[in-house]
């Protein structure tokens, strides 16, 4: 009894002390997703994104963060960066496309992506990325943080806490719709109930202080808009006057209540399907 009791015993500790990952084959992909229960980076076999030049009406964002990553690709000093705005305008697909763009050029840089659940997990990860033989594009897509979460405290050790700090070779970006990664009226809530106001949301707010570059995103205007569209028709030789065009992504964007480059893309899917076109 006492054997089977010790062994039970043994196997919860494994479980709560996970095995280290083992190290992937970093040329199997150009892309990788990190799963916990066990550690592991899944290779991906083809990274869904759209090409760099077909992304428009984000000309600031895309020539920053271009710059910057080069930079990193080359191993010169570079920032993470934080992604926040408008819903639909890129801010994910800017940093897929970026990433392409830099292997295009060159330097060998991998691209992992880790969800905003498994952000516990993330010291584990740091781990095996430090030991990686490439440069690594670490990416959190749809960052935020409710009243009681505290994954952010995670976070710090990506950005620049910590003993270690960050790895000399991995750069963070985020995307989030909050510039705080917080809801507004969650800080003045927190602000407003407080003893210490100043100190009742330091913590979190401090943490999108911790990002060097800040690109905001923000709705496009209806130019931008139907340019998006004939960009991706162009590029996927999808043929249609202007005036159907125009007409009928306008009536699309009006029944989606908002323009934006997701939109955009939605229409042109529709547009592609209708003309017999595959992407």
């Amino acid at each position: 009894m006492t054997e089977t009791v010790l062994t039970r015993i043994a196997e919860a500790l494994e479980r709560l002390s996970p095995v280290p990952a083992l190290a992937p084959d970093w040329d199997a992909a150009e892309a990788f997703v990190w799963h916990t229960v066990p550690d592991r980076l899944e290779p991906v076999a083809r990274v869904n994104r759209i090409d760099l030049p077909l992304l428009l009406g984000i000309d600031r964002a895309r020539d920053t963060l271009l710059e910057n990553t080069v930079q990193f690709a080359r191993g010169l000093p570079a920032n993470n960066a934080l992604l926040w705005g408008a819903r639909g305008m890129g801010k994910s697909s800017l940093v897929k496309a970026v990433h392409a763009e830099v292997l295009s050029q060159g330097p060998a840089v991998k691209l992992v992506e880790v969800q905003r659940e498994d952000l516990p997990s993330i010291g584990r990860l740091l781990a095996l990325l430090r030991a990686a033989p490439a440069r690594v594009l670490l990416f959190c897509d749809d960052l935020s943080f409710s009243h009681d979460d505290t994954h952010y405290k995670s976070l710090k050790a990506v950005l620049d806490g910590g003993v270690e700090g960050r790895p000399e070779n991995v750069i963070f970006y985020a995307t989030s719709n909050r510039r705080h990664l917080m809801p507004r009226d969650m800080i003045e809530n927190e602000r407003s109930s407080a003893i210490n106001p100043s100190e009742a949301v330091e913590e979190k707010v401090s943490l999108s202080d911790r990002f060097g570059l800040w690109l905001g995103f923000h709705p496009c205007s209806q130019d931008e808009y139907l340019a998006m569209i004939r960009g991706y028709c162009e590029a996927h030789g999808v043929e249609i006057d202007e005036d159907t065009l125009t007409a009928e992504a306008i009536e699309w964007q009006a029944t989606r209540g908002a323009r934006s480059g997701r939109v955009a893309w939605q229409y042109f899917t529709d547009l592609a399907g209708r003309r017999g076109v595959k992407l």
